[in-house]
Order: C-alpha cells, then sequence, then structure tokens
C-alpha cells in the first residue's frame, strides 16, 4: 500500500511539474509572440508588381481601412491618375480622375450607400506616427481645404479615404502633416517606371496658368492589390463624415442652398 501511494504521489508531481510547464510555455510564447505585418501585393499592367509592407502599430485605422477595400478588390481597375516626378505617383480613386473616394459599401457587405473619410494619423493631428517620407514610403492622400480657410485644418487632416501615394523621391515637408502607412519592399524599379510616364494637364485644368502637369496620357492601371495578413482580423476603420465644402462655401456668402 505505501508503495501504491507513493506512485500516485509521484504522479500527481509529474501532473503539477507538467501543468506548471505548459502554463509557463503560454506565457513565454504569449509575451515573445511577434505578429507579421500585413504584406501587399500590387500588379500594374504592363509594368511589374510592387510589394509592400504595412504598420498597423503606426497608423491602425489607416491599415484597416486599406486591407478592407483592397481585399473586397476595391482597387482592381483603378489607375494611377497622379504622377510627379521626383516626389510621387496615386492612385486609388474609383473614377480614375481623383475626384472620387470609395463608399461604406465598399468596405463591407450592408455597408450603406455613401461617402466617407477616416482620421488622418500623424503628428498634426494627434498621432505619435513617426515614420518619414522616405522613397518608397506609402502614404494616404487627402485634401487641404486650408487654402480657402486656415480654419479648416482639421477638415483637411480627416479627409483621407481611398486615394493613396508611394513616394519616388524622400520629401521631409509631409512628415507629420499626411498618413504614412507603409513602405515598398519590392518593386521599387516598377515604381520608378510609373514616375517616368508621360503627363500632361488634366483637361479642366488647361485654362488654369500654373496648374500641375501631372495627369498621365495613357494612365498605369492596377490589375488587383491584395493584402496578406497572416490570419489577423484588422476589423474596420471608424468612418467619419465627409466634409461638405460646397456648403461650407455658401455659408461664407450667406447664401441659399
Amino acid at each position: 500500500m505505501k508503495n501504491v501511494g507513493k506512485i500516485i504521489w509521484i504522479i500527481a508531481l509529474i501532473a503539477v511539474i507538467v501543468l506548471i510547464g505548459v502554463v509557463g510555455f503560454g506565457y513565454y510564447k504569449k509575451a515573445t509572440f511577434k505578429a507579421e505585418n500585413p504584406v501587399v501585393t500590387m500588379e500594374v499592367e504592363n509594368f511589374g508588381t510592387i510589394k509592400m509592407e504595412l504598420y498597423p502599430d503606426k497608423a491602425p485605422e489607416t491599415v484597416a481601412n486599406f486591407i478592407a477595400l483592397a481585399n473586397r478588390g476595391f482597387y482592381d481597375g483603378t489607375a494611377f491618375h497622379r504622377v510627379v516626378k521626383d516626389f510621387m505617383i496615386q492612385t486609388g480613386s474609383k473614377s480614375g480622375d481623383g475626384k472620387t473616394g470609395a463608399k461604406i459599401s465598399d468596405l463591407k457587405d450592408g455597408g450603406a450607400d455613401k461617402e466617407y473619410t477616416i482620421k488622418g494619423e500623424f503628428l498634426a493631428n494627434g498621432v505619435k506616427n513617426t515614420i518619414k517620407f522616405e522613397e518608397g514610403t506609402l502614404a494616404m492622400a487627402r485634401a487641404d481645404y486650408t487654402q480657402y480657410s486656415s480654419s479648416l485644418a482639421e477638415e483637411s487632416y480627416n479627409s483621407g479615404c481611398s486615394q493613396f501615394f508611394i513616394m519616388t523621391k524622400a520629401n521631409a515637408s509631409l512628415n507629420g502633416y499626411y498618413t504614412p502607412f507603409g513602405k515598398v519592399t519590392e518593386g521599387l524599379d516598377v515604381v520608378h517606371k510609373i514616375e517616368n510616364v508621360e503627363v500632361t494637364v488634366a483637361e479642366d485644368q488647361k485654362d488654369i496658368e500654373g496648374a500641375e502637369v501631372s495627369t498621365p496620357v495613357n494612365a498605369p492601371k492596377v490589375t488587383s492589390i491584395r493584402v496578406e495578413t497572416y490570419g489577423i482580423d484588422y476589423g474596420l476603420p471608424e468612418t467619419l463624415t465627409p466634409f461638405d465644402y460646397t456648403s461650407w462655401f455658401y455659408q461664407q456668402y450667406g447664401i441659399n442652398q
């Protein structure tokens, strides 16, 4: 009987040691686990493949927004509508003219068929995002209403939606004022090939002196953009109501619409 009791005691001790080991390993694994950042694969017709790493720890709302749109096929068929040599290349407008963004229905099934914006994640807007605007930096495009009134900074900062750009050259003047959320890891040569396409003045800008020469004569077309998330669900961004510039403008002059 003494031997039986001793054996039971040894078995119990082993069980406790195993349990402690399993629990300890679980805590260790959790403490040392590092999630892989999402990886973007962008195919550009007749140009090649661009791969980019996203940084959800720096710009979580922007990354969630981009992943949701990309993996639902929103960007498929869009074009690089704005190309400025030694600066950046820009796409993400469904209409292809740079004047439209996405709708909530593009983010999720059953979403409202109305436009939205997201919070700008950069220092000037109260977000500690220290990614610098260097060659290959991926960033969110936004409007700049401060050219009409300096009081419209907040409306400008929170006006991003679906359009984004990739830097072709470092530009420190953007640091802290636009949302950088990723970096090109492969295909920088493709970015520079797009940068060198022939450009002209947009049709509706041709009568304006000093208009930007940035509209591609034959706009490079995005075949597809997909994001590998490695099993992590980044959710959906918090959507905001877009600033209605037209209504604001009329109010300044007391005009009823």
